[in-house]
């Protein structure tokens, strides 16, 4: 009876194991996610593989050109420095020329050689800024600033800015060893820039036109003789409070030229004098 109970048994175990293999969940054998080593089943993680998703998935455009980026550049502590000279268009033969230069006793009229500059007379400009805004596509450019204008004329003659209620000049009876008139403007210039080759390492060639407006801050008039030593004269004199300008660039690759010339005169009255300058520009644009 007892073997019959023991039969019995084992086939009902059999019965057991057969049925939990028949109840364990299928897996096809083409899932890429499973392993089957005989009769054992292993399932991998199921979690996307980032690296090769991220190497697979198409590539994001990148721009990392900072000049097509940016629609807005600036330029800071640019510095230009020229030859200064001065268009003059007086007429001596008027009476208020002639009356504007004093120390005629000689009987030699007043003249443009009163107001001859040397060639060592030079302008010197500081800009804190400069800042280009793009209109199309950095090919048409609006460019403006902020800075100082120093002018330094070294004159040839022996004239003598004198102050006053009506200030004038005056021939000096002496030979000066230099004499030397600066004026100094607080400026704002406004351009419109055609820049070709936007993207080129070297700035390529470009070209820049508009006006400018200045203030005038700061007049000396500087002198040097063997009689009086160093002098030093500090006024406005008669100059202009403003100067409006046309004023501009021309980019040659690493190279900028920079020119100006002023619209209004260089004194209220008595000459009729327009200052210019062309120079070069210490700019990375």
């Amino acid at each position: 009876m007892k073997k019959v109970h023991l039969l019995m048994m084992g086939a009902l175990l059999l019965c057991l194991a057969g049925k939990a293999q028949t109840d364990t969940i299928p897996v096809p054998d083409n899932n890429p996610d499973t392993i089957r080593v005989g009769s054992i089943v292993i399932i991998k993680n199921g979690k996307e593989n980032k690296s090769e998703s991220a190497a697979d998935a198409p590539k994001a455009h990148r721009n990392n050109n900072p000049r097509r980026r940016n629609k807005v550049s600036t330029n800071w502590f640019v510095v230009d420095l020229g030859f200064a000279n001065h268009n003059d268009r007086t007429n001596y033969a008027s009476a208020e020329a002639q009356n504007f230069v004093h120390g005629q006793a000689s009987g030699h009229p007043a003249g443009k050689t009163d107001f001859s500059v040397k060639p060592l007379s030079f302008n010197l400009n500081i800009w804190l800024f400069m800042q280009r805004t793009s209109l199309y596509k950095q090919a048409v450019n609006l460019k403006y600033g902020l800075g100082v204008e120093l002018y330094k004329y070294y004159y040839k003659s022996d004239i003598r800015y004198i102050d006053g209620p009506e200030p004038y000049v005056e021939r000096q009876g002496i030979d000066l060893d230099r004499n030397k008139f600066a004026f100094d403007y607080v400026t704002v210039p406004l351009m419109l820039n055609i820049n070709p080759t936007p993207h080129r390492k070297n700035g390529g060639i470009n070209i820049s036109a508009g006006v400018s407006a200045g203030y005038l801050y700061g007049a000396r008039n500087k002198q040097k003789s063997e009689q009086f030593g160093k002098e030093k004269f500090r006024s406005d004199f008669n100059l202009e409070r403003w100067k409006f300008a046309y004023v501009g660039e021309l980019g040659l690759g690493p190279v900028c030229l920079y020119g100006s010339y002023a619209i209004t005169p260089l004194h209220q009255y008595g000459v009729d004098q327009h200052p210019y300058t062309v120079g070069i520009r210490f700019s990375s644009w």
